[in-house]
This record gives structure tokens, C-alpha cells and sequence, in this order.
């Protein structure tokens, strides 16, 4: 049976030496590289099924790589590697195309997990930056206006996705200035400040791009 093929792109080698140990007794390892740069060259080159990748890395952070990997056309899914247990961030990593989200220290009990999650179509949270999600986000749970009508919904689901207000309305067949208002009107009916805010209520709802 062919297996997974997996990237993986961090700065620090003796973690990625230890990911890539911990993965190749299921996995198919087609690289390592160490910034993001390299990282775009070697995924456009070996097109591997999955990329695990480092969040804060050098010459380009792995938000960006991943971004432009996607504005090109790239259909890896990505799981991204971070330190830090933060909704913000996640909120991000969703924004910028990625399926997956683990904590570099739990990675060696989730990562297998999150491989297998993103590959059968699903996204996959670390559970302790889950919890940390919904916690942030009960206080608006009360809230009045969390019925989302449908054009909603399919605006927050091309917002997660990482697309701009022009591009989700031509998407729609809307105006900009129609789309930025369903926007603001979530926005409000949330009491949230932000598009990341907006993007990390998404992800509680599994309105997000796999």
C-alpha cells in the first residue's frame, strides 16, 4: 500500500530529526528543510501529501510559506508546529490553509493523529488549545445574534479559508460592499474586534476550509 508522503520544515534539526524518526515507521519522509524559503522550493518540487510544519522559522515564517504555497496552488494538506497553546494563533494557521494544529510538545502523542486526521479530510486542534478556544469564547455564547443565516455562514466559511472581502464576493456573485457588511454584522451580533476573533468562531462552529 503506498504510504503518505510527508515535509517537514523546522529550524530546530534535532526536533525535526525526532519528527521525522517518529514518522517514518508509517510514513514516507521526501524531506526536511529549514526555513520557509526552502520550504516553498522543496513542496513545489516533491509535492508531498502533507507538510508539518514549524510556525516561527527563519528568511520566512512558516504563516507566510504556507500562504503562498496555497495562493500557488499547492493541495498538501499542512499541519502546523508551534510552542505556544494560543487561539490567535490558531485562528491564523486556519486563515492560512492549514488542517492541523499541534503543540510541538505534544507532538510526539498527537502528531500521528493529526496526520491521519487531515488526510481523511478532517482538521485536527491539539486538545489543549481547543479547550483554550472555547474558553475564550464562551463569554459571547450568550449573546442574541449567533444565528447565522446561510449567506453568513458562507462568508465566514471563505474567511477562514484566508480570502479577501473582494475575492469572497466574487466567489458569491455580491458586492464588496455586501460581504464586508455580513461581516461586521457577525462581528457585532459576536461583540469581537477582529477578523481573527470572527476566523476563531468559525473553528468552535467547523465552519473552516479542510
Amino acid at each position: 500500500m503506498k504510504r503518505t508522503t510527508i515535509l517537514i520544515a523546522d529550524d530546530h534539526k534535532m526536533f525535526a530529526e525526532g519528527l521525522a524518526s517518529l514518522l517514518e515507521e508509517e510514513f514516507e519522509l521526501v524531506g526536511i528543510v529549514e526555513n520557509g524559503k526552502a520550504l516553498i522550493e522543496a513542496a513545489t518540487r516533491l509535492e508531498p501529501e502533507v507538510i508539518v510544519v514549524d510556525i516561527s522559522m527563519p528568511i520566512l515564517n512558516g504563516f507566510d510559506a504556507v500562504r503562498r504555497l496555497k495562493q500557488s496552488g499547492t493541495t498538501a494538506k499542512v499541519i502546523f508546529l508551534t510552542m505556544h497553546a494560543d487561539s490567535r494563533l490558531l485562528a491564523e494557521a486556519i486563515r492560512c490553509g492549514g488542517a492541523g494544529y499541534v503543540l510541538k510538545q505534544s507532538a510526539g502523542e498527537d502528531l500521528v493523529h493529526a496526520i491521519r486526521e487531515v488526510i481523511a479530510g478532517h482538521n485536527y486542534v491539539t486538545p489543549e488549545v481547543q479547550s483554550e478556544l472555547q474558553t475564550n469564547l464562551a463569554p459571547h455564547e450568550n449573546k442574541k445574534h449567533l444565528n447565522l443565516t446561510p449567506r453568513q455562514r458562507e462568508v465566514l466559511q471563505l474567511l477562514s479559508a484566508g480570502l479577501t472581502m473582494k475575492e469572497i464576493a466574487s466567489r458569491l456573485g455580491i458586492s464588496t460592499r455586501t460581504a464586508e457588511s455580513h461581516k461586521y454584522e457577525m462581528m457585532e451580533g459576536l461583540g469581537v474586534g477582529s477578523t481573527a476573533e470572527l476566523v476563531q468562531y468559525a473553528i468552535k462552529l467547523g465552519i473552516t476550509s479542510t
